[in-house]
C-alpha cells in the first residue's frame, strides 16, 4: 500500500527523492502513535472519571510501578535501536568495500529498514508520552494511564518481532546474490518506466526535427548551468510548457546521469531573443545532485552491476563467479531493452510542434556500457569471455532490428580479439572461438541470412 500510494500521486523523480530518506516513514509512524496515545489517554481519563471500567486484561499498576515499567520500555527500545543500527552501519560499510557505495544507499532506500526504525522510534515516543501523563494527585487520587501502559507493552512485543525481522532482513540483504538481484530488479523497473512497450503516436506539426537541429546549430544561443552536480531529474513537461509559452525550442546538452558543470552550456535555445526569459526557468527544470539516481537514468543500474563485476575481477578480490553472476543479470537486462522501442528524445506540445530535443537513449551506448569495462578488466580470463559471449547470444534472440544485431556482433568481435591477444592457453582461446561461432550461427538464424564468422 505504501508503494502504490506513492506511485499513484507522485511523479517518479519525486518518489525516488522521498524514498531515499530515513526520516519519512519514522515520522509518519511517530505521528500515528501520537494520535494513538491521544485516543488511549482520553479513554484512560474517561475510566479515571468512572465513566466506564476497563476489562481485566488491562494492566492495573500503581504510579511507581507504571513509571518503572514505562521507563524500562523507553530505555530498552532506544538502546536496542541505537546499538542495532550502529552495528548495521558498520557491517554495511565493510560490505560496501566489495559491493561499492550503493550498499548504504540501498540500506536507506529499503522500506523494511525504514519501517523497522520507525517502529522503534514510535514505541519510544509512545512510552515517553505515557510516562509523562502519570500524576500523583487528582480528584480521584493518582492518575495512571492503564490502557496506555497496556498498549505500550503491546508495542514492545511488536518491536521484538520487528527486531527479529530486521536482523534476518539485513543478513539476507548483504548477501551478494541478493544485492545483484535487487539491482537487476531496479534495472527492470527503470526499463519499464523509461522504455514502455508501446509508445503513443504524437501528431507532428511545424518544423521537422532535422530543420530544428539545423536552426539550433546556426542561430541557437547556449544557456549556462547555474549549479554543478550529477543531473538527477529533468522535468520535460515543464520544459515543454516553458518553450511553448515563450515560442522557443530547447535542445538539452545533457541527459540524466551526466555530470554538469556550472558555467558550461546546459542547453541551446532558438530563437536567441527569448534566452533571458528562458534561462532561469530552464535551470529550475533541472535537478542536479551529489549522486546519480534511478529516476530517469536506466543506465545507472547497469553501471552498478558493472562496478560489482569489476571489483570482483580485481586482484584484491579475485571472485570470478560474482562477475559471472553480474554478466548473467546484465544479459537479462539487455534482453528486456532489446524488445523496447527507445524514445527519440523529441518532445512536442499539444499542437504537435517540437519544443524540446533531448539526448535520447542509444542502444549501442547501453550495450557497450554493459560489456566494455568487464571485457577490459578480464582480458586474460576465458571464463568471463565465454560468459559474455553466451550472454550476447542470448540477447540476439530478443533483437528486432539489424542495427541492434550489428552492435552485438561488434561487441562479440571485440571479446574474441581480446581473448586471442591476452589468453595464453590455446585450448582456452579455442573455447572462446567456439562460443563466437555459436554466436554467429544464432545471428544467421535471427537475421535469416547465411552469415559465417570471419576467420
Amino acid at each position: 500500500m505504501y508503494r502504490s500510494l506513492f506511485n499513484r500521486f507522485l511523479p517518479p523523480w519525486r518518489r525516488e527523492a522521498i524514498r531515499t530518506t530515513l526520516w519519512l516513514v519514522p515520522v509518519v509512524l511517530v505521528v500515528a502513535v501520537t494520535l494513538l496515545f491521544v485516543l488511549t489517554y482520553l479513554l484512560d481519563q474517561a475510566a479515571y472519571n468512572r465513566h466506564f471500567a476497563f476489562p481485566g486484561w488491562v494492566l492495573q499498576d500503581s504510579p511507581d510501578a507504571a513509571r518503572e515499567l514505562l521507563s524500562a520500555i523507553a530505555a530498552a527500545v532506544i538502546t536496542v535501536a541505537g546499538v542495532v543500527f550502529s552495528v548495521t552501519i558498520v557491517v554495511l560499510t565493510l560490505a560496501s568495500q566489495q559491493f561499492g557505495p550503493r550498499m548504504l544507499r540501498n540500506f536507506i532506500r529499503d522500506v523494511g529498514v525504514q519501517l523497522s526504525l520507525g517502529a522503534f522510534m514510535a514505541t519510544f515516543v509512545y512510552a515517553v508520552l505515557s510516562l509523562g501523563s502519570i500524576t500523583d494527585h487528582g480528584p480521584h487520587g493518582a492518575f495512571v494511564p492503564h490502557l496506555s501502559i497496556t498498549v505500550a507493552l503491546g508495542l514492545l512485543l511488536i518491536d521484538v518481532a520487528v527486531l527479529i525481522y530486521f536482523i534476518h532482513h539485513i543478513a539476507v540483504t548483504i548477501q551478494l546474490p541478493q544485492v545483484i538481484a535487487q539491482i537487476s530488479r531496479d534495472l527492470g523497473r527503470a526499463i519499464d518506466e523509461q522504455f514502455p512497450r508501446s509508445v503513443a503516436s504524437v501528431r507532428a506539426a511545424g518544423l521537422s526535427a532535422a530543420e530544428v537541429q539545423r536552426r539550433l546549430d546556426e542561430d541557437g544561443v547556449p544557456v549556462p548551468a547555474e549549479n554543478s552536480g550529477y543531473l538527477q531529474i529533468v522535468r520535460y513537461e515543464e520544459l515543454v510548457r516553458i518553450a511553448e509559452s515563450t515560442n522557443t525550442i530547447i535542445r538539452l546538452s545533457y541527459r540524466p546521469g551526466h555530470f554538469i558543470t556550472a558555467g558550461l552550456p546546459l542547453a541551446h535555445i532558438w530563437p536567441k531573443s527569448a534566452a533571458p526569459e528562458v534561462t532561469r526557468a530552464l535551470n529550475r527544470a533541472h535537478v542536479p545532485g551529489a549522486h546519480r539516481t534511478l529516476a530517469q537514468d536506466p543506465v545507472f543500474p547497469i553501471d552498478q552491476l558493472v562496478e560489482i563485476a569489476i571489483r570482483a575481477l580485481s586482484p584484491a578480490v579475485n571472485d570470478t563467479f560474482t562477475a559471472l553472476t553480474c554478466i548473467d543479470w546484465l544479459s537479462d537486462g539487455l534482453c528486456k531493452i532489446s524488445q523496447r522501442d527507445l524514445p527519440l528524445g523529441v518532445h512536442r506540445d499539444a499542437s504537435g510542434v517540437i519544443r524540446v530535443i533531448s539526448l535520447g537513449p542509444d542502444y549501442e551506448r547501453i550495450v557497450n556500457r554493459a560489456s566494455d569495462k568487464i571485457r577490459q578488466a578480464s582480458r586474460n580470463m576465458p571464463a568471463v569471455a565465454i560468459r559474455q559471449m553466451d550472454g550476447l547470444t542470448k540477447v540476439l534472440w530478443y533483437t528486432s532490428t539489424p542495427e541492434q544485431r550489428r552492435v552485438l556482433a561488434a561487441q562479440a568481435a571485440r571479446i574474441l580479439r581480446a581473448s586471442e591477444d591476452e589468453v595464453p592457453e590455446a585450448d582456452d582461446r579455442e573455447d572462446v572461438r567456439q562460443r563466437y561461432e555459436l554466436f554467429h550461427l544464432a545471428l544467421a538464424a535471427v537475421s535469416g541470412t547465411a552469415e559465417h564468422p570471419p576467420p
